[in-house]
């Protein structure tokens, strides 16, 4: 009895070892490994990424972090500060110039005795007319303390851009990398399915390597998704303004803020774009260098005064001293100033056709980014429907297939449809975001105001 047992316990051992290792040697086992191993190392990646992360990133701590430190806003920052500078250098000729001098001399000739002599003393001189030009220059440098405001504003816009697109880019491969995971998730069921149909003899070996090679390919999307978003990170550390590689997680959503979908009043828009406005302060810059180059026909006149010591001793005390008013007129300079006057005609020229030329380009890219991003928002209607009916065939089908009730070749197409379209829509949610980014830039939005 207890023989029978034992023999019986045996073969039931040896059954079930030759069972597991004829199911070890089935293409579903290596295909369960091979999925195991790349999730293993998707995970391994991932929390790698994870412990480098200093933490998830906002869109606003992007914004401070990025006015504080991106190169070109520095570089635009001292722009500003040379005009400003360059102001205050025109603006000294309107006041008095004042020097003083000092001076020591000992000599001596063959046939007398070393002589020495000291002085010292002061000049002052004011100007009290050039034909209002020194006015103008001061004006002029004004005007272009205005225009270089204006260019920072939009480097500011500009680099907004830059970071607003990055930042989008994260989003978008955050979103991809998980649609990517679900997918060669789906992909290695599907394997399963059509493995155990072929085991059982009721779906051909094409349909198996097809659905095995779309597990590959699952798989080489979600492991391109990683690398993309290590790129991506590295883009927006350098709109950041950082010289140093650092990874990060961007923290938000695919809304977009607001839709605008009224259409706009263009030229009022325009007229409020910085890069608009730095172009009429240029040509106010170059109406004001046109008045100085005129003033150049008329009498420049100085007050002057002077008051000096000098004797043979030290200190000295034989005092002078004068006062006057000097009148300066040129009759020819060789045509200097005929020549300063036309080239300053030809900027005022130039600023003004740029002006014009601005205007109704800044006004046909607010009409453009308008209706792309009007585009975008329907897209991401549509192709959220496109979703949302794909989801629900894909259930069906999948239903179908395993109850036999449609071919593989029917199934698979609707597999490969619901697989597209997921990365449709993400893509189409990132497409409208990046066109809200190209409409707040036309508009003039920049990282201190984002209208």
């Amino acid at each position: 009895m207890d023989g029978g047992r034992m023999l019986k316990s045996h073969c039931f051992r040896r059954d079930y070892f030759t069972q597991r290792i004829q199911e070890m040697k089935s293409p579903v086992f290596f295909s369960a490994i091979r999925i195991f191993l790349a999730g293993c190392l998707a995970a391994c990646a991932l929390g790698v990424s994870r412990v480098q992360a200093q933490g998830n990133y906002t869109w606003r701590d992007c914004l401070e972090e990025a006015k504080e430190h991106h190169p070109d806003l520095l570089s635009a920052r001292e722009g500003i500060h040379q005009t400003q500078a360059d102001k205050g250098i025109t603006a000294g000729g309107l006041f008095p110039q004042v020097s003083g001098n000092f001076a020591g001399t000992s000599s001596q000739k063959a046939s007398s005795d070393p002589a020495e002599n000291y002085s010292y003393g002061i000049t002052g001189s004011q100007l009290l007319f050039d034909g209002f030009k020194k006015v103008h220059q001061v004006k002029e440098s004004e005007q272009a303390i205005v225009a270089e405001t204006f260019r920072y504003m939009v480097t500011s816009s500009n680099v907004r851009l830059r970071l607003r697109k990055a930042f989008i880019e994260i989003l978008k491969e955050q979103e991809l990398l998980e649609i990517t995971d679900e997918i060669a998730k789906r992909r290695h069921e599907s394997v399963e399915l059509v493995q155990l149909r072929y085991d059982a003899g009721r779906e051909h070996k094409g349909a198996l390597l097809q659905a095995q090679a779309n597990l590959a390919q699952a798989q080489a999307d979600a492991a391109q998704a990683g690398r993309s978003i290590s790129l991506a990170q590295r883009r927006l550390g350098k709109e950041l303004g950082r010289s140093r590689f650092e990874a990060m997680q961007a923290r938000g959503d695919f809304e977009v803020a607001d839709p605008q979908r009224q259409l706009p009043e263009f030229e009022f828009l325009a007229e409020t774009t910085p890069f608009l406005k730095e172009l009429m302060a240029r040509q106010e810059a170059a109406r004001h260098g046109l008045r100085s180059a005129k003033a150049d026909y008329f009498p420049e006149v100085f007050a002057n005064a002077d008051m000096s010591r000098s004797e043979t001793r030290w200190p000295p005390g034989d005092e002078a001293w004068s006062v006057g008013v000097k009148v300066t007129l040129p009759f020819w300079d060789g045509g200097i100033r005929r020549g300063t006057l036309r080239k300053a005609e030809s900027v005022l020229t130039q600023a003004q056709a740029e002006e014009r030329g601005g205007r109704d380009g800044v006004t046909l890219i607010l009409h453009e980014t308008w209706a792309r991003h009007q585009d975008a928002l329907d897209n991401v209607e549509v192709q959220r429907k496109f979703l949302e009916s794909a989801e629900a065939r894909a259930k069906i089908s999948e239903a179908q297939y395993s109850n036999g009730l449609i071919l593989f070749d029917d199934w698979i197409i609707i597999e490969d449809t619901l697989v597209r379209v997921k990365k449709d829509f993400i893509e189409a949610q990132a497409n409208a975001l990046i066109t809200e980014a190209d409409w707040v830039q036309a508009k003039g939005g920049t990282l201190e105001n984002e209208y």
